[in-house]
């Protein structure tokens, strides 16, 4: 049999399949649908097009696919659509959310908001800046970044490596516990030992170590799932050649699962980053630079935009600056995210072929 014929027989078998550009026009198709019935029945809010654009979509799949090629296709097709449609409803707020925030903020981020504090500027005055909550921000969270992240990283290589018995599951239990706990609580805990009981005023130390009650158990659990990727041959390799196991944790563990932990850490961080609870329980606030976190009250973002907002009335210099300090969180946090994807990559395993 020759090879033309084989290939005959293939083509024939295989049925008929839409073109790739398939999914791509009937999107565009959707969206004119959606348009189109939203202008006829006089809606107005872009999400009632776009949700009949969707449901369009998802409904020309199915029948389209299923008149052309097959019933089961079809309903491969409708499951992938329905991946598509939900993903681009969660993208629709987020991005919504930082077209707005950017809009919004770049109306008064400058050099000069960035470089300056609020001093003797009133709430209702223009000028100012975040320049003290920016420095009360790095310093609290800096903080509670070296005070979770050893510890974290620490219990979760010991339920990993370690952990065997009562005591591994009771750690797990109050992780897990810890987990869900919310901001005030922390705040609040922090609040009845570190100042009412050791009466040792508020701070920007105090504020982080609320925060860090918040952070720990993100960093156990992140890190605690990175090691258990780590293959079993590689520890085994190692204790072969008569490596101490705390060594072979050392050299062997951790730097194989240094970027998914680092990526763990950068989430820790983002958790915290924008808490306002403990903030206005334990640092309150100040419209002056104080570089010592651990004296007198503090500046930081979140409770910078609180106040600008609450002090705005919707409106005028305040509104601006609230706005402005929210798109100064957004960019601090996406700095430190790609810092840390950067690093991750750094010191990643090197593969050879």
């Amino acid at each position: 049999m020759s090879n033309a014929t084989v290939t005959e027989k293939r083509s024939s078998l295989r049925g008929a399949t839409l073109p790739k550009w398939f999914p791509w026009a009937l999107a565009v198709g959707s969206v004119g649908v959606g348009l189109g019935i939203s202008a006829a029945a006089g809606l107005d809010s872009n999400i009632q097009w776009g949700l009949i654009a969707a449901l369009a979509f998802v409904v020309g799949t199915y029948g389209i696919s299923a008149s052309v090629e097959s019933p089961r296709q079809a309903r491969d097709r409708i499951a992938t659509s329905l991946v598509w449609v939900a993903f681009i409803i969660a993208l629709v707020p987020l991005a919504s959310l930082i077209w707005e925030t950017v809009e919004q903020g770049v109306k008064v981020l400058d050099g000069y908001f960035l470089t300056h504090s609020m001093g003797v500027v009133a709430d209702t005055e223009p000028g100012g800046g975040v320049y003290h909550a920016l420095l009360g921000t790095l310093q609290q969270v800096g903080l509670a970044t070296l005070v979770s992240v050893p510890v974290g990283v620490l219990t979760a290589i010991y339920l990993v490596e370690y952990g065997r018995g009562k005591l591994a599951k009771a750690v797990t239990f109050f992780v897990d516990v810890m987990t869900g706990i919310p901001s005030i609580v922390a705040g609040l805990f922090i609040l009845s030992l570190w100042i009412v009981i050791l009466d040792m005023g508020y701070s920007g130390f105090a504020g982080s170590l609320a925060l860090s009650i918040l952070m720990i158990p993100v960093v156990v659990r992140s890190t605690e799932e990175m090691l258990k990727l780590v293959p079993n041959e590689l520890r085994e390799a190692s204790l072969a050649l008569g490596v101490p196991k705390w060594r072979t944790i050392l050299k062997v563990v951790l730097p194989t699962s240094f970027g998914g932990i680092t990526t763990g850490v950068m989430l820790a961080i983002a958790r915290i980053t924008g808490e306002t609870a403990p903030v206005l329980l334990l640092v309150w606030g100040t419209n002056f630079i104080n570089t010592n976190p651990f004296s007198d009250p503090q500046a930081s973002l979140p409770m910078y935009i609180y106040l600008q907002y609450a002090n705005s009335g919707g409106s005028g210099a305040a509104y601006d600056r609230a706005w402005a300090a929210a798109l100064t969180l957004i960019a601090f946090i996406m700095i430190l995210n790609l810092g840390a994807r950067g690093i991750a990559r750094w010191k990643a395993p090197k593969t050879g072929r």
